[in-house]
């Protein structure tokens, strides 16, 4: 099926064509129809299957021009690079339509922001806080929303915004369309389609847990954190197929090191991004990246969600993360479009329990790739890696409370003493060995 085979006007089929799409992926053909009928639509699909576009054309195809200049449509994104990503997505598949998208993030100074949505705005991308932030102040009004796209739902709730998602949504107007794609539906995702939604439908293509067919997926067995980074120092010099490689690992902490371990060896072509890093800092290391002056980056999960990068030749997993579908995210960076892609996943015997789960997830077992021959296997281990050693405790038997003696005991002969009122004459006659008498007064 073409692009054309669907139900598109001709300035998005131009834009479209500008872009190079040609053929819908297989939930963006499944959604289209679903939407443009005004049901509420709750979409499941991997990383990377085509979700942005998959809402944003039936949503386009319908958009019509208003004189009040409110926003029609609202989208809710978790991540900052998510929202910057989806408002520039609305601007090149509407090239040829005339309309204004603002994108609302926080990390940054909101006057701009707020600017832009006084002037006058059709689509709004924002996170949920600097969201309520513009509301709250005046600068923007819901009023006029007829749809809303709340993307990525399920990170949405790990990262916490559940509350503040609540109270958007009650800001809504209550005649609207509620469109919500996620990688998964958990519990809290179906508790909130219950007291929000009307009547969803259920639209899932490559449920999460399917490994896609062009991406290549192979695995290492290392014994600890040096090792891991001498292997992909290794794969960096040797593998020159390595032209843009996304390095994913589990913590900010983490990324750090890896980056200081790395940046000496490759000065100039690494970065590091993840959610401690200033908003100008995150923005410059993406777009590094894509212009190909960074060769690999290093980044959390956090971000996995928020990046959307063309021609992503490697996606290396430094750790195997403890949430199975987080390796779904990950490799879902690469391999897009069609194209295929290589997923490696460096995995060390105390990380045996997650490959386990990801592998049943998946229902696919990853195959193993014996180590390299010049691979420097170090023997050093870091503050985590290094055994714990346990102290025995040895524990005093008290003694059982009816043996104990009394909470008083008697006091000493001295303490017993009573005083005695000795008279000024007894004391004089000690003294000087005869009674001295007081001289009367004058």
């Amino acid at each position: 099926m073409n692009f054309s085979d669907l139900n598109l006007n001709k300035p998005l089929l131009d834009a479209l064509d500008d872009m190079g799409y040609k053929h819908p992926t297989t939930i963006q053909h499944k959604a289209f129809s679903v939407i443009m009928s005004g049901k509420d639509v709750c979409g499941i699909a991997q990383t990377g299957t085509g979700k942005t576009f998959a809402y944003l054309l039936p949503v386009l195809r319908e958009w019509k021009h208003s004189k009040d200049r409110f926003p029609q449509v609202l989208i809710i994104v978790p991540t900052r690079e998510l929202a910057v990503q989806v408002a520039e997505a609305v601007k090149q598949v509407s090239a040829y339509m005339t309309l204004e998208v603002v994108a609302a993030y926080g990390g940054v100074n909101m006057k701009p922001q707020a600017a832009a949505c006084e002037n006058g705005c059709d689509i709004v991308v924002a996170t949920p806080g600097r969201l309520l932030d513009l509301v709250y102040n005046g600068h923007l009004r819901l009023k006029a929303i007829k749809k809303l796209i709340i993307d990525e739902v399920d990170e949405m709730l790990n990262l916490g915004f559940r509350l503040q998602l609540n109270n958007l949504l009650d800001l809504l107007p209550p005649k609207r369309q509620n469109l919500m794609f996620s990688a998964t539906i958990t519990e809290e995702v179906e508790i909130m389609m219950n007291d929000y939604f009307n009547l969803p439908a259920i639209i899932e293509a490559a449920p999460t847990g399917t490994p896609l067919d062009n991406i290549s997926q192979v695995m290492y067995r290392l014994p600890n954190f040096y090792t891991k980074i001498n292997l992909l120092e290794l794969l960096l010099t040797q593998n020159e197929s390595m032209t843009k490689v996304l390095v994913f690992v589990a913590t900010k902490s983490l990324a750090d090191d890896v980056y200081s371990e790395l940046e000496p060896k490759f000065p100039g072509q690494v970065g590091v991004i993840h959610s401690n890093k200033e908003q100008n800092h995150r923005f410059n290391t993406v777009n590094k990246f894509q212009s190909g002056e960074y060769r690999f980056i290093i980044a959390t999960d956090i971000i996995a969600r928020g990046l959307d990068i063309a021609e992503v030749s490697h996606v290396i997993n430094f750790d195997t993360p403890e949430i199975p579908e987080h390796y779904m995210h990950r490799i879902g960076r690469t391999g897009r479009a069609d194209k295929k892609g290589d997923a490696i996943l460096f995995n060390t015997p105390r990380e045996l329990e997650q490959l386990a789960a990801i592998e049943g997830l998946m229902n696919y077992k990853i195959p193993m790739s014996p180590l390299p021959e010049d691979l420097v296997i170090s023997e050093v281990l870091t503050d985590d890696e290094l055994p714990k050693v346990k102290m025995k405790q040895f524990l005093i038997k008290l003694p059982k409370r009816e043996l104990s003696g009394p909470a008083f005991h008697e006091k000493s002969a001295k303490n017993q003493k009573r005083p005695v009122k000795i008279k000024h004459s007894d004391k004089m006659k000690a003294k000087y060995g005869k009674p001295q008498k007081r001289k009367p007064k004058k």
